[in-house]
């Protein structure tokens, strides 16, 4: 077993779930320019992998998290995440951590 270190402070911008449907049934995200409420600032981990995506370990106190919702650095980069996965060891919760995929977004400009 691989053990990954935190190697930035992560703060959790939650979307609220489930998101307003269409009259297709297809869910339709909010608007982009609305930045939810952070939800916390923890230690965590992000790591650019060889094709450009990045594997992002969330504490698990962010939980739950889904695609689409954001993270940031002290660094000001974000994150919106592609998939997420809860791992919880029964008996030992001090191991528990999300683990997600993430795209890198562009910086924003002001």
């Amino acid at each position: 077993m691989a053990v990954v270190l935190p190697n930035a402070m992560l703060t959790v911008y939650v979307l609220a779930h489930p998101w307003a449907r269409d009259a297709n049934g297809v869910p339709v995200p909010p608007p982009s320019d609305q930045k939810p409420a952070p939800r916390g600032t923890w230690p965590g981990s992000v790591l650019e992998q060889p094709d450009g995506t990045w594997t992002v370990r969330l504490d698990p106190r962010a939980w739950p998290v889904k695609d689409g919702d954001t993270i940031s650095d002290t660094a000001g980069r974000t994150w919106t995440l592609t998939s997420t996965r809860q791992h919880a060891v029964p008996g030992c919760p001090d191991v528990d951590y999300i683990q997600a995929a993430a795209t890198l977004n562009p910086p924003e400009v002001p």
